[in-house]
């Protein structure tokens, strides 16, 4: 497979990107009208840049402790079901009053379980497509996570101007909404890829087999520097 169009053919594919390209959209525009809202409600650029960007540093721990969960859960409900948890986050996120601790909180969580969705997410798509495609659908993910992330901030500052913050944050959980329908009606059932319970102990054991060897390491490190 050396196309985008043999990509693009492949069933599955598309109902797959499309979930994680609007999943992007809904985050970037939800982080950025939370974080107007946080601003609004402290006055702390801290606090702000936080409830825009915490969810990257929770995923860290739930990559560090929740990870194995991912093959352990069949792939289409855990998609539908964590874009419809965000929703319903989202919705909460937009409550008037909700103290700062609470949207705080709020943000952790789904930073944790963002990550068990990642692994999901491309775990799927090794499935979906054949091995000498797996690198090609992987990149089109990631180039488009990067256009849809500057497309989301500029429309959450549009839905900013002619809404309000909570508007922002309604539109974005509608947009979770729409996440999870394509997954539950785009994906094929399928069961998980490994039995057993998910475990902190599991996660711990797959992350050191990852990170023993050398060539891995560098590996990641050219994927997380230049993002950095």
């Amino acid at each position: 497979m050396r196309t985008y169009r043999e990509l693009f053919r492949t069933p599955e594919f598309t109902p797959l990107f499309l979930t994680s390209s609007v999943q992007v959209a809904a985050g970037t525009t939800s982080g950025l009208a939370l974080g107007t809202l946080i601003y609004a409600s402290t006055g702390s650029p801290l606090l702000s840049a936080l409830a825009m960007f915490g969810p990257s540093l929770a995923q860290l721990v739930g990559a560090s402790t929740l990870l194995s969960a991912a093959d352990r859960l069949p792939p289409r409900a855990a998609l539908a079901g964590l874009a419809t948890l965000f929703a319903v986050c989202d919705v909460a996120q937009a409550i008037p009053g909700l103290p700062v601790w609470a949207a705080f909180t709020l943000l952790f969580c789904l930073g944790l379980i963002a990550s068990v969705g990642g692994g999901v997410r491309y775990g799927l798509l090794h499935e979906i497509l054949p091995k000498d495609g797996y690198l090609l659908g992987r990149s089109v993910l990631n180039m488009t996570v990067g256009c849809t992330q500057i497309g989301g901030y500029a429309a959450g500052g549009l839905l900013l101007a002619l809404l309000s913050p909570r508007g922002a944050l309604l539109v974005g959980a509608a947009l979770y909404a729409v996440a999870a329908l394509l997954a539950r009606f785009g994906l094929s059932h399928r069961v998980p890829r490994a039995t057993g319970r998910p475990s902190i102990a599991a996660t711990w054991r797959t992350n050191a087999r990852l990170w023993s060897a050398p060539p891995r390491r560098y590996v990641y490190l050219a994927l997380w520097v230049p993002n950095g």
